[in-house]
């Protein structure tokens, strides 16, 4: 009995409670108020192995979304039917989900500014084909030149390319996608600049990469911009450039691979 009452004695009861009687066998305790002797919820929360955690679990949250700059290159979008680039027909919501899955940020690889990053994947979830061939005695003839924006608000520039009506059809699958990456700040920067004013969601706006652009490659490194990407990128944020200007190293390695080579579109 002593036992039992110093085991009660230490749960420490509230105050208001009535207290126990003790009646009949000596075995039995029986109250006339049932009181709880449980810890007030207040001191249970401050109990290490206890506590409630009040903040969002970001293992989940996305690190890279599909900027709608880059909607053109999904087939679910109507604005892929005038892109000349590579189209995937796998859902937009599926391809951020793989990608996601195979984010690595010790995988990134530098851009052109601090604001751009690489991250290069195995192409075993699309059936993209390159869109980049040599320039060769054989299908030279077949380059055409246009002026091209890539939306409204930017200034057509002087571009080349092989027509895919011309190409063969037999292209290979490629085997790498080159995800090309802007920070959410210099992302609200250009969107702010060209006064666009594309709507986000909040997990959108809170994603700290947006994928611009997405290019279907056989190798596992940066293929150089084309040198009138470049040029629109140093006219500034207001003509759809990023405002990086020019490094002539840079231009000319960009020069010595595209005069050997165009995309198909």
């Amino acid at each position: 009995m002593k036992t039992l009452l110093s085991l009660f004695a230490t749960l420490q009861p509230s105050s208001s409670f009535q207290k126990i009687c003790l009646t009949g066998h000596p075995h039995f305790l029986i109250q006339k108020t049932r009181p709880s002797y449980l810890p007030p919820f207040s001191r249970l929360l401050h109990q290490p192995s206890l506590q409630m955690s009040t903040s969002t679990n970001t293992s989940n949250k996305k690190a890279l979304v599909v900027d709608p700059f880059c909607f053109r290159q999904f087939a679910e979008h109507d604005t892929s039917d005038s892109y000349g680039g590579t189209v995937f027909s796998i859902s937009l919501d599926e391809f951020e989900t793989i990608v996601n899955s195979q984010y690595d940020e010790t995988k990134l690889e530098n851009g052109y500014a601090p604001f751009c990053k690489h991250l290069f994947i195995k192409n075993d979830f699309t059936d993209a084909k390159v869109n980049v061939l040599e320039i060769t005695k054989e299908n030279e003839s077949f380059l055409r030149t246009s002026y091209e924006a890539r939306n409204d608000m930017e200034l057509p520039v002087l571009t080349r390319s092989f027509p895919k009506e011309l190409i063969s059809s037999d292209l290979p699958v490629a085997q790498y996608l080159d995800l090309i990456l802007y920070s959410r700040e210099q992302i609200r920067k250009e969107n702010k600049a060209m006064s666009k004013g594309k709507t986000y969601t909040r997990e959108q706006d809170e994603t700290p990469w947006g994928i611009v652009s997405i290019k279907a490659q056989n190798v596992n490194y940066e293929i150089p911009m084309t040198p009138i990407t470049a040029m629109r990128n140093a006219l500034g944020k207001e003509e759809g450039g990023s405002g990086v200007s020019l490094d002539r190293e840079t231009y000319m390695a960009a020069y010595e691979y595209w005069n050997k080579h165009a995309t198909i579109s």
